[in-house]
């Protein structure tokens, strides 16, 4: 079976980003990084990937770029919860410099550029399980969030898992966010005027 990525985000106040931070240092989480993640995104002229909730983005931070895609969301995929389960499909590409020519790519084949979403991102890794991560990001514009993430075959398990850790970090507080951080950039795109939002990109 295919590895399936089960995760669930919440809003986090800003000020409360050094208290979760050493909240996860005590517990035993390894700080495996902090790096800024520039993420474009794209949709099909003949489908609307806001509307299905596909995935397809290039990815670049420093020394990495690559190009994901995620299927379309369903009651399977997309719980009311807000805990998420899909497949990824990742192509890693040579190096940084490579996303251009990835969104050149994308661009000339006819797919529609959507929303650039810029995020400070630290990252966590559990104390036992290579598989788990908590992410801390700041998307640019739009706020503060903590992402817990599961990579698994069984989504159920995985799911229980991700539940128990919340519990555990006392996330279960903060409210559940179920927009994808495309979503929230263009969400926030549409009460501003697109000449001063960087994170919205023209239609091809």
């Amino acid at each position: 079976m295919h590895a399936i990525e089960v995760e669930r985000k919440r809003r986090l106040p800003g000020t409360e980003t050094g208290a979760v931070a050493a909240r996860l240092a005590a517990l035993g989480f390894h700080r495996k990084g902090a790096f800024v993640e520039v993420d474009t995104y794209y949709s099909r002229p003949d489908a609307d990937y806001l509307e299905t909730v596909e995935c397809l983005r290039v990815r670049q931070r420093d020394g990495f770029a690559e190009i994901t895609y995620k299927p379309a969301s369903t009651s399977a995929t997309h719980r009311r919860d807000g805990i998420i389960a899909k497949p990824e499909t990742n192509v890693i590409l040579a190096d940084a410099h490579q996303a251009e020519a990835a969104n050149q790519l994308l661009a000339v084949v006819g797919m529609t550029p959507l929303a650039r979403v810029e995020k400070s991102r630290t990252l966590y890794r559990h104390p036992d399980r290579d598989d788990v991560t908590i992410s801390l990001d700041a998307i640019t514009d739009v706020g503060v969030f903590v992402e817990t993430e599961v990579i698994a075959t069984d989504t159920i398990e995985a799911a229980t898992c991700l539940e128990d850790l919340e519990r555990q970090l006392g996330f279960t507080i903060l409210p559940v966010v179920s927009s994808p951080y495309r979503d929230l950039v263009l969400q926030h795109a549409s009460h501003v005027p697109s000449s001063t939002v960087p994170g919205v990109l023209p239609s091809a």
